[in-house]
């Protein structure tokens, strides 16, 4: 193949990847074929929210009302009609989402036993979902978030630490829904599809422990006052009702869709798995070592890989993503003329920062940095691999996709025409 239609190959199997794990052809069969006594009521935080919202209305039978947040330019595609929806601030939570987090409690707490509770929970809600314990700024709250992003650190140990910070995650929203009937449907961008993990888990219950998430705190360099340790170690919530709870796309849906994909295609398919996790630019390095030892072998081969990646940013007025950080370490690594072609992009559509979903590289990168006058130390020395790829022309640009199911990374090896 060529390199224009490598690209478009390629970025056409992360295409379905994600087209697999979108609302539409996920969240229909789980829904309730009756509408409950009372009215349906539809709650819920992350960047597929509104997506699954607009899908849940078209289906339900009844009075159905609510509200959802998502994140700016994730709003469904389709009317949602009575639900509500916002749009606010992710990573870093702000105003549109405290606004849209009261606003959801509000309906929580004006259920009755007659109502049935939907909520939609989809990766991005931890920072959308935004309501402090008792004792804990808003804008403190605000900073430590912005901190542990930056710090690399990696997502699991942040959702732990924002369940101590907030008063509705960790099972805390659906603890204030009671005695209303309720069900959660989930799109799981976390590694392991831990129902309590995706967006810290505001209908699932998760055991606290205070004292680890203060050492967390600091170990990752977030200043722990004295009003803060002991807000944390006073805060309680309830605990949330046992209640039916659907995990309806992961990670690993959208790798066997293009693993069988590039099986149909005649490729000899190496799937990583979906719990690949570390430094973004060391995977990058690892992946690039086996694509090429792969190319010894003259068959066409395939990798494929999930999971999520991080990245220690050393420059906040950085932009790119993990995905492009990835991508720029594998470039360097891969022998120039190689025959290998791949694209690492996250299923939301948006790589941390900027517009694109992720990039293309293959054998000819470097040799297109260095027309375009770029460096790909200099550059990822300094947080900016978004400027390396959009100079080479290599950016993959999608627009949100309303579903969140983790990165998804393809690469093929002595390709066929």
């Amino acid at each position: 193949m060529s390199a224009p239609s490598q690209k478009d190959f390629l970025t056409s199997l992360f295409l379905a990847g994600v087209a697999r794990c979108s609302p539409k052809n996920v969240l229909p069969p789980y829904l309730p074929a009756e509408a409950p006594s009372g009215r349906t009521i539809i709650l819920g935080a992350g960047k597929a929210a509104a997506e699954m919202a607009a899908v849940a209305f078209e289906h339900l039978e009844g009075e159905v009302s609510g509200c959802v947040v998502t994140r700016y330019g994730h709003g469904a595609k389709t009317k949602t009609g009575s639900v509500e929806v916002f749009e606010a601030g992710h990573p870093t939570p702000d105003q549109n989402g405290i606004a849209a987090t009261r606003k959801i409690m509000a309906a929580v707490a004006a259920a009755g036993p007659d109502d049935r509770v939907l909520f939609f929970i989809s990766g991005g809600g931890s920072a959308l979902l935004a309501c402090p314990i008792e004792g804990l700024d808003f804008e403190e709250k605000r900073a430590i978030s912005k901190s542990l992003i930056l710090s690399g650190a990696p997502i699991e140990d942040i959702n732990f630490i924002r369940k101590h910070l907030s008063r509705v995650k960790g099972g805390g929203l659906s603890a204030m829904a009671a005695p209303a009937e309720q069900i959660t449907y989930i799109i799981s961008d976390v590694v392991g599809d831990n129902p309590a993990d995706v967006a810290s888990g505001p209908t699932v219950f998760s055991k606290r422990d205070p004292e680890r998430a203060i050492r967390l705190l600091r170990h990752y360099g977030c200043v722990v006052s004295n009003a803060l340790e002991r807000a944390i170690r006073t805060a309680s919530l309830a605990p949330p009702p046992s209640h039916e709870t659907h995990i309806l796309a992961t990670n690993a849906d959208a790798l066997n869709e293009v693993s069988a994909r590039l099986k149909d295609d005649g490729w000899r398919v190496n799937n990583l798995g979906a719990d690949i996790t570390g430094d973004a630019g060391a995977i990058g390095l690892r992946h690039a070592e086996l694509a090429t030892e792969a190319s010894w072998e003259k068959l066409p081969t395939a990798f494929v890989s999930g999971g999520e990646l991080t990245v220690q940013v050393q420059h906040a007025e950085g932009c790119g993503g993990p995905n492009l950080e990835y991508l720029a370490a594998f470039a360097e690594h891969l022998p120039e003329g190689a025959p290998i072609a791949a694209v690492a992009c996250d299923s939301d559509g948006v790589d941390g920062t900027e517009d694109s979903a992720g990039a293309y590289v293959d054998g000819g990168s470097v040799g297109r940095f260095t027309a375009a006058g770029v460096s790909i130390d200099r550059l990822r020395a300094a947080n900016q691999t978004y400027r390396l790829f959009e100079a080479a022309g290599d950016l993959i640009v999608t627009g949100p996709t309303r579903t969140n199911v983790n990165d998804i990374r393809i690469t093929l090896v002595n390709g066929h025409a």
